[in-house]
């Protein structure tokens, strides 16, 4: 009777099965005839029209070259922007696991524009190093800024970010000493939960500090500056990867918090201005940066790519006419390779000047207008490795700021969807399913570890040049690939500024 009773119940189930396979066939069959008529009706795309329904198969094996590039086709060192060996170092210092490599470089030091550092016959023992100097920024204010950090965390705000990666990335900076700058977006109360350093930038659309038609208002500046966690305040005047373009945040990452920070509309594209309205000659920015200084009563730079330099010329004699304490306290340089979550690709590809061109170039206008000592020089655009932070530092940059580089320690896998709030690391989306993925406690633990690996490794860079500690490099304990094959010592490609008393 029991055997009957289980042959009847699987023969019941085996007829389901079957009525279900038919089911979905036919499902399936009525999709594909229905996409066929779609597809072979539709005007608009010229594949999908001759190949209805195979046809669409090419938008999903084009989305997927993007992740199968970068883990199967690419070598270690030719993918853009970055590539797997500069990514795998960052996840190896995030995660503080061994950072050695064997049996050889895989860096081909033979193209143009090649660097590498010369080591010294005697290196800097062990015994003989000493602590990374500190810097003071602003020494004219009511609070000056001293810190030692040589890599902080540059200008990605609340929205462009997620809460979890906002939370990791301040949590970071507190455990490693370095400062996290807040991007345009304001200041939330989830950069300030972990009691890090912060530097509050001004953009163009001055959200946190605006006004109800978008100008800038000082008692909301005062607000800001009452936190004591807020050290510094940057004007964004442009940013590498869209000099001329002002801040996009998509309407899909707009959500009602994000809204109130910045006070704009929910569910709206936020794009700020190309520029600030009321900044528009050098008179205008030294005026805007002393108004800032004497109401927040804290240090005040700007941030900009540099496109030609003939403007700092005029900056920086407006500045001695004015005297030193008209200055900025700092100037923070963007590199054309600068990345972003939205940009246009003409923007992105072809405007601005590349940090290897801009650097030495800012710095040695400093000299010969002996405002070096006064205005400190903070630099950024793809220095997410110990040898890119070490050649900024012996090109004279004061400090290093990384976004990407961050990204990278907070696990980003380079999936290029910053844009689409489908960042499927948690990253960069508003999506909560998404972001689940990324527990800001264990994701702050490796920010710190990057902070601490990268100055490790620059201080190991520096002890092989002979010299004590980091920021003692200087242009000559590096050399550069030239056309002929040969190389250069930077200091002879870039040769040290004479000021008018020497």
């Amino acid at each position: 009777m029991m055997e009957t009773l289980s042959s009847s119940w699987l023969f019941l189930f085996l007829e389901l099965l079957s009525l279900l396979f038919i089911l979905l066939l036919g499902l399936g069959l009525l999709t594909v005839a229905v996409l066929y008529v779609i597809d072979v009706t539709q005007t608009r795309q010229t594949i999908r029209r001759n190949y209805p329904v195979i046809g669409r198969f090419r938008y999903f094996f084009e989305h997927l070259g993007e992740f199968f590039r970068q883990y199967f086709f690419s070598a270690d060192r030719e993918e853009l922007p970055f590539n797997r060996a500069e990514r795998s170092w960052v996840y190896r210092a995030a995660k503080n696991v061994d950072s050695t490599i064997a049996f050889g470089s895989t860096r081909d030091l033979r193209p143009v524009g090649s660097v590498y550092f010369v080591n010294c016959p005697y290196p800097t023992l062990g015994e003989d190093a000493v602590a990374i100097r500190a810097v003071t920024i602003g020494p004219h204010c009511r609070q000056p800024y001293t810190t030692d950090s040589l890599l902080n965390i540059s200008g990605m705000s609340y929205g462009a970010l997620s809460i979890p990666a906002i939370r990791a990335l301040a949590s970071g900076a507190k455990q490693a000493g370095c400062w996290m700058n807040t991007g345009e977006g304001g200041l939330s109360p989830y950069h300030l939960e972990a009691g890090c350093d912060i530097v509050f930038q001004i953009g163009t659309a001055k959200f946190g500090v605006r006004d109800s038609d978008g100008n800038l208002d000082d008692k909301k500046l005062q607000a800001v500056a009452a936190h004591p966690q807020v050290k510094m305040f940057e004007i964004k005047l442009s940013q590498g990867a869209k000099p001329g373009k002002g801040g996009i945040l998509p309407a899909a990452k707009v959500t009602q918090e994000i809204a109130r920070i910045r006070a704009i509309e929910v569910g709206a594209d936020a794009i700020s201005p190309n520029r600030h309205p009321d900044i528009n000659s050098a008179a205008d920015l030294l005026d805007m940066i002393e108004r800032v200084r004497q109401v927040t009563g804290k240090p005040v730079g700007f941030k900009a790519v540099i496109g030609q330099f003939d403007w700092l010329e005029e900056l920086f004699r407006l500045v001695n006419e004015r005297g030193p304490a008209s200055a900025p306290d700092f100037i923070t340089l963007d590199s054309a390779d600068g990345g972003t979550g939205a940009a246009p690709m003409s923007l992105m590809d072809y405007m601005g000047m590349p940090i290897q061109e801009s650097l030495p170039g800012v710095v040695d206008m400093l000299e010969r207008h002996q405002l070096r000592q006064r205005i400190r020089v903070i630099c950024s655009g793809k220095l997410i490795t110990p040898a890119g932070v070490a050649w900024a530092l012996a090109m004279g940059a004061d400090f290093v700021v990384s976004a990407r580089g961050f990204m990278f320690a907070l696990g980003c896998i380079q999936a290029l969807q910053c844009n689409k709030n489908t960042c499927p690391t948690g990253i960069t989306t508003h999506d909560e399913k998404m972001q689940r993925g990324l527990d800001p406690t264990d994701k702050a633990v490796r920010v710190a570890n990057y902070v601490r690996n990268l100055d490790h490794e620059v201080g190991v860079i520096a002890h092989s040049c002979g010299v004590q500690e980091a920021r003692q490099l200087r242009r000559h304990h590096a050399r550069i690939v030239c056309p002929d094959g040969k190389s250069l010592p930077l200091n002879q490609l870039y040769p040290p500024v004479r000021s008018p008393d020497n």
